[in-house]
């Protein structure tokens, strides 16, 4: 891309025209790659790896944007920047998607066999990689593609393989057979934040298990009465005196005829209920405990899919919930069952298939979260890893200090497979950096490794150092690591963010990153959260495709606030597509203007107008703001300020404030006005380059500039000679009372183009001084036909008057309108609005009206009442002023 003369760009902003190209010269620039061997300060963002389950969304589109935003602006501010971008295999999610696909064609992962089923997988995880990859390369991410990474790349995976060896080595990773969260439909554990809790009406059946010695019988009140086939004991209270006498005693488990025991636990809540639990160590988390705690045997009554087994007798081969009937059925016929209530709680449902979770008992994988807790609390207690905003703090140390073991093996086959095998014949657990030929122990070579993987999130723990090419000792590595700054959603502090803290302070010695910017969702416009469901989802390229990625970026970035939720409304794109065409057409005035200027001959020497001054102060101010906004992450503030700057200062006031200038016949003001107009939209590209990075390389490369790319032009900064107070004070007073006559003619419907006599009364000396030396913008923006600036200014009769910061200034009405027309113009809306107000008022004062009419209408029909009653007044003081 060189620079073309002005008549070369085209009249209208077409984005489709210029998106494509541009990312390509920058792709072949090779502006993204960092530089390892370069001396420049590194500023590192690792990409939250999208899965693989299928397109982005709008949220992605929003957490993609900002961490643009940053790495662009640290870019042009002379870092080297690397934004690591790559994928994450989501083993549930990806592994169910592919299932899904294979059931349409009656297949099942079983009859594909292992190792096919993970060639269509990889299939699918190339094509929907490719999708991801190039929705964010239309979104304009500038990351650093010759370092794209997946979870399960070689690199990542020698990593996974490296600690989990290493964690097992100090004693921090170990295998037992404990209660899990088990989803049936997936087939696998799930960790304790996978699991979404929801609160449903169930009820709460009381069974009666009669004491073995003929005493009687204890009640039990169970929400699951389909587990108590797995009962091994009754619990109750030590210091319940009602059940007191049968503590050490037995009870016939009904339906299997099974004598248990009764015993005491101090966990039992007597207010629950009868005061009596059911223990069934393999179907409950805190019967497990108990059971331990009493040295029973668990017995395990269901099967992985969610099916009654062997050990259930005569319900075995029943679905769960077809148990649950029948056991309630038979109990009722048996006079074993008390009562059946209604009970709301709260049920666990598999975050990715929503089926109900079952507790269940087996060998897993557990890493120990305690050792690797503390340092992960304390490092964010002092403050050395920092959320944004801070009151995510509490929820992130909340989960840290009441963590629970870390259940890492998932009973799947898309994901890393466990590094441990089994010794057929001597039972040895051998875990190994590399494959194992033969038994450690016994060096037989019966051996197989485990069928299981490791959770998703395990991979995604060291996502910070294992793409940076650990554990091998890498100049990425040594240069790039700890990370600056982490972008994510609310939703995975517990899932990701916390743990990559410990991993990298377990392995790396080193917080992996200094601050966690928070962002919330993007809803749709009436705050819903977008869902397939719904069908209010948003596609981000269906945006790009109407208007343009800029807009876009620029809505969702300036929608945002850290840590709260925004909306999506289609009309906030469209105003920043209007946004992107206002600064194309003010771009296109300018470089009509420039004429032959090269940028060599861009200079702020000459003597300055005091518009020139304002303009530049303006600016300077504008940097100070951004570079304050956006060091604490507030995106929307910062990009609401360049808005409020290039809509409103230069396009609307500096460009029409140049144009009086450039009109003129003084060639050294011109030549000055041209420097300025040149160096100030210089600027503004740069300052908005990372919000909207197209529409400003594609302006720039057609400007007098210095460089071959916007992409790693030096970002501007705050500057004390471009500190110009008086002016800027001068010019407020100036642009006040052109607002204040522009809005004395809307008023009195006076068009623009008819010149005025305009008469200014100074406050002071000052004043005067400013008015005077101001009269050129005054003539030219208000369009006067006589400018009058006296301190002494008797007040003339008939005007309209107004009150600046400044002065007071007047219109005489004599010659501004015709007044006779004007009345009787005034008069027609006088009478149109009185009927307005009349009708109104008619049904408010209806009684029939008010009694049966909405809330909302009546107060819809009394604001209207107000409004219509606000602008009759205002059109009678009018015809007053005007008699």
């Amino acid at each position: 891309m060189q620079t073309n003369l002005y008549e070369q760009i085209p009249t209208k902003y077409n984005p489709k025209e210029i998106e494509e190209k541009t990312y390509q010269f920058w792709l072949d620039g090779k502006y993204f790659e960092a530089d390892n061997n370069s001396d420049k300060k590194p500023f590192t963002i690792v990409i939250p790896p999208p899965n693989v389950t299928a397109n982005l969304h709008i949220g992605h589109a929003l957490n993609n944007t900002l961490q643009d935003i940053l790495i662009r602006w640290k870019r042009m501010q002379g870092y080297d920047a690397l934004w690591l971008p790559g994928t994450d295999h989501a083993g549930i999610a990806t592994q169910n998607r592919v299932e899904n696909m294979l059931s349409q064609d009656g297949l099942s992962r079983y009859d594909l066999g292992r190792e096919k089923f993970l060639e269509k997988t990889w299939e699918w995880k190339n094509k929907y990689g490719d999708i991801i990859i190039n929705q964010l390369k239309k979104m304009g991410c500038s990351c650093d593609w010759s370092r794209e990474r997946f979870t399960m790349d070689e690199g990542c995976s020698q990593a996974v393989r490296e600690v989990f060896v290493r964690l097992y080595e100090k004693g921090l990773l170990y295998r037992g057979n404990y209660i899990v969260n088990w989803c049936p439909r997936c087939e696998t554990t799930l960790s304790d934040i996978e699991v979404e809790h929801e609160d449903k009406q169930g009820k709460l059946t009381h069974i009666k298990y009669p004491a073995t010695d003929g005493s009687g019988y204890i009640t039990v009140a169970t929400t699951r009465p389909e587990t108590m086939l797995g009962d091994v004991a009754v619990a109750v209270h030590p210091e319940d005196e009602r059940y007191s006498h049968l503590i050490g005693k037995t009870v016939l488990l009904p339906l299997m005829d099974r004598e248990i025991p009764v015993i005491a636990d101090e966990y039992v809540d007597s207010e629950f209920g009868s005061g009596a639990v059911k223990i069934t160590p393999a179907h409950d988390p805190n019967d497990f405990e108990i059971g331990q705690r009493h040295k029973l045997t668990p017995i395990s009554i269901m099967d992985e899919k969610g099916y009654m087994n062997d050990n259930a007798g005569k319900f075995s081969g029943m679905e769960r919930y077809q148990a649950r009937k029948q056991v309630v059925e038979e109990l009722r016929n048996l006079d074993l069952l008390e009562k059946v209530e209604e009970h709301d709680h709260s049920v666990g449902h598999c975050y990715r298939c929503s089926t109900v979770i079952e507790p269940y008992l087996s060998d897993q994988w557990f890493v120990k979260m305690q050792p690797l807790a503390e340092p992960a609390i304390d490092v964010v207690k002092k403050n050395d890893v920092r959320f944004v905003p801070d009151r995510f703090t509490k929820i992130y140390l909340h989960w840290m200090e009441n963590t629970r073991d870390w259940c890492v093996s998932r009973q799947l086959w898309w994901g890393h497979r466990i590094p441990a095998w089994y010794c057929a014949d001597c039972n040895e657990v051998i875990v190994a950096r590399e494959t194992p030929s033969a038994c450690t122990k016994c060096n037989s070579t019966n051996i197989t490794q485990d069928e299981d993987v490791l959770d998703t999130w395990f991979s995604s723990a060291l996502w910070p150092f294992s793409t940076l090419g650990w554990p091998e000792n890498t100049k990425d590595i040594n240069k790039y690591y700890p990370t600056d700054v982490l972008i994510t959603g609310y939703d995975i502090i517990y899932f990701w963010v916390a743990r990559m803290i410990f991993s990298g302070l377990e392995f790396m010695d080193q917080k992996p990153f200094s601050d966690v910017v928070i962002t919330g969702l993007v809803r749709d416009a009436e705050g819903r959260k977008m869902s397939k469901s719904l069908g209010n989802g948003v596609d981000p390229l269906e945006v790009i495709e109407n208007y343009g990625a800029d807009a876009m970026r620029f809505m969702l970035a300036t929608g945002t606030t850290p840590g709260n939720d925004q909306r999506f409304n289609w009309d906030k794109v469209e105003s920043s597509r209007n946004f992107a065409n206002k600064i194309w057409n003010a771009s296109r005035f300018v470089m009509m203007n420039l004429g032959d200027l090269q940028y060599e001959q861009v200079s702020l020497t000459g003597d300055l107008k005091t518009s020139d001054k304002w303009i530049l102060h303006r600016l300077n101010e504008t940097v100070k703001n951004f570079d304050r906004l956006l060091t604490r992450y507030e995106f929307g503030e910062a990009g609401r300020v360049l808005y409020d700057f290039i809509w409103s200062d230069y396009c609307d006031w500096y460009i029409e404030l140049a144009k009086l200038t450039l009109n003129a016949e003084d060639e050294t003001a011109k030549a000055n006005t041209k420097s300025v107009l040149c160096y100030v939209l210089d600027k503004i590209l740069k300052l908005l380059h990372p919000y909207m990075p197209y529409i400003t390389e594609e302006i720039w490369q057609h400007i007098p500039h210095e460089g071959k790319a916007l992409v790693v032009a030096p970002f501007p900064e705050y500057s004390q000679q471009l500190v110009f107070t008086e002016a800027a004070e001068q010019m407020q007073v100036l642009m006040d009372t052109v607002r204040n006559v522009r809005n004395i003619r809307a008023e009195m419907n006076v068009p623009p183009s008819k010149k005025i006599a305009l008469l200014i009364k100074p406050n002071t000396d000052n004043h005067k001084q400013i008015f005077e030396s101001g009269k050129a913008y005054l003539q030219g923006l208000c369009n006067t036909e006589s400018l009058d600036i006296d301190l002494e200014l008797k007040t003339p009769e008939k005007a309209m008057t107004a009150v600046t910061s400044g002065a007071q200034i007047y219109l005489p009405l004599e010659g501004l309108i015709d007044k006779d027309k004007e009345i009787a113009r005034l008069e027609k809306e006088r009478q149109k609005l009185q009927a307005e107000v009349d009708r109104v008022q008619g049904k408010l004062n209806n009684e029939k009206f008010v009694a049966k009419a909405p809330a909302q209408v009546i107060d819809q029909e009394r604001a209207k009442e107000a409004d219509y009653k606000a602008k009759l007044q205002k059109v009678e003081e009018r015809i007053n002023e005007l008699k």
